[in-house]
């Protein structure tokens, strides 16, 4: 991947999938980067929306979690959390939930709990946080993670929040009537859900990056479309609207050198 990383191609690409109308309702870590690529690039009027109730945040920097000051200090307007989680996202307001995960099956099913046991466990992890309502709530899912095979696995170890279940019309029969995971963006290709089973299929891969690649670091057998496309590089835009988002943070989340002294 000369010229750009993985990772900033993995940013990038999901950056794309965001529409200037969209109502998108965003994780910490990678969607919020992403989100906000989006809105400093191609969707300058999206409504970007976190969980401690920040409506039309436009951050300056990436914030270190959903209570930093500076989604609050450029939001529209903030909310209390239920009314966030009653009126907008149960509401049916929200139309692109944006989310991570620690581990993901072949239906888009996350776990953000616990790797191993539950009652012995070999990581806690943060838990599920809002996700769990925004996975069933927003009008369809993206999802966002490095590929691995401890991350992408066969089955997960603990439930968080719900995909496509077992595949199928799973949703449907749980009562379920949004679209749920629409999109996967990782390191290496963009997947989306076979239209029947739901399973998770390869429809592009980066820039330089093989089938075998993918199949390496994914933990199930991958399928992939028969009309395999390749993603496009990053633009000079993208790049530098996605390096300057990241130097600014940093430089914010650093401080200067007096204050690293004192």
């Amino acid at each position: 991947m000369s010229g750009f990383t993985p990772n900033e191609m993995m940013t990038i690409a999901a950056s794309r999938a965001l529409r200037n109308d969209d109502v998108c309702f965003v994780g910490i870590g990678a969607p919020s980067a992403a989100c906000n690529v989006a809105r400093l690039t191609h969707a300058p009027d999206i409504t970007l929306i976190y969980e401690s109730g920040t409506i039309g945040t436009a951050p300056d920097v990436l914030p270190l979690s959903i209570g930093d000051g500076e989604l609050c200090d450029t939001a529209v307007t903030t909310v209390s959390v239920p009314e966030m989680f009653r009126y907008w996202l149960q509401g049916g307001r929200i139309s692109i939930g944006f989310l991570g995960a620690a581990q993901l099956d072949k239906f888009g099913n996350i776990n953000t709990t616990v790797i191993g046991d539950y009652a012995h466990p070999k990581t806690r992890l943060p838990g599920g946080g809002g996700a769990p309502e925004i996975a069933t709530s927003s009008k369809e899912i993206y999802i966002t993670m490095a590929q691995s095979k401890r991350g992408m696995v066969e089955k997960i170890d603990f439930f968080t929040s719900f995909g496509h279940g077992d595949g199928g019309d799973h949703r449907q029969r749980l009562g379920i009537d949004t679209a749920g995971p629409t999109l996967l963006i990782t390191d290496l290709a963009i997947w989306k859900p076979d239209p029947v089973s739901k399973e998770f299929t390869v429809v592009s891969l980066h820039p330089g990056v093989t089938r075998q690649q993918v199949q390496d670091t994914c933990g199930w057998v991958v399928k992939f479309a028969d009309a395999l496309e390749q993603t496009p590089a990053p633009t000079a835009l993208e790049l530098t609207t996605l390096r300057d988002l990241q130097a600014r943070t940093k430089a914010a989340h650093e401080g200067s050198g007096k204050e690293k002294a004192a």
